[in-house]
């Protein structure tokens, strides 16, 4: 028997799901190692006293919320400055609590949503777990000239949080532990159930 073989032909569908899944990999090599990079650069904590790039979420009354700038202790205060303006400053003896808390946050903005729905196959799960960025919030509690009570919130690189809350502590900050803490709320609650 004399059996032809019959060619294949490529349909253009097919092409077209080819050049999808070249375009998600190379997609997915270049987030994976920008996130061997920064895990890299996570290891790194800032020196005590020097300044700490952050973004300061909300607190400040001189300062827009989301503001980028550089947060340091200086001679007795914590200064936060934004841009070369005025810093804001809270003395360090004034500061009654402080917590830092790390957190992850998703990165790359509307080219990463894209990205992600782009992605044949349900490959945009993939392209998630490459979109998170680590973070540290330090959060500070604390008291006005006028003994009001106020507070900030600051968002840094991962692993400068507990360094910097550590620096404060050092030059005079007070801090509640946490069995503290919770022996507080439940005297409180004790009292307020007996009203």
């Amino acid at each position: 028997m004399n059996r032809k073989p019959i060619p294949s032909r490529q349909t253009p569908m097919t092409s077209f799901q080819v050049g999808h899944g070249l375009a998600f990999l190379t997609l997915l090599f270049s987030l994976s190692g920008a996130s061997i990079g920064q895990t890299q650069s996570d290891a790194q904590s800032p020196v005590p006293g020097s300044d700490i790039h952050a973004t300061q979420i909300l607190g400040f009354e001189g300062t827009k919320h989301n503001a980028t700038g550089e947060l340091k202790i200086q001679g007795g205060v914590m200064q936060f400055q934004h841009d070369g303006s005025t810093a804001e400053q809270v003395s360090i003896s004034s500061i009654q609590n402080i917590f830092v808390e790390d957190q992850d946050k998703q990165v790359g903005g509307t080219a990463m949503k894209l990205a992600k729905t782009a992605a044949p196959y349900g490959g945009g799960r993939v392209v998630s777990l490459f979109a998170h960025k680590k973070y540290d919030f330090l959060t500070v509690e604390y008291l006005d000239n006028n003994g009001g009570f106020h507070g900030a919130i600051f968002q840094l690189e991962k692993g400068q949080g507990q360094p910097f809350q550590k620096a404060l502590v050092a030059n005079g900050a007070h801090i509640t532990p946490l069995a503290d803490r919770a022996t507080t709320q439940s005297t409180l609650e004790g009292k307020n159930e007996n009203k």
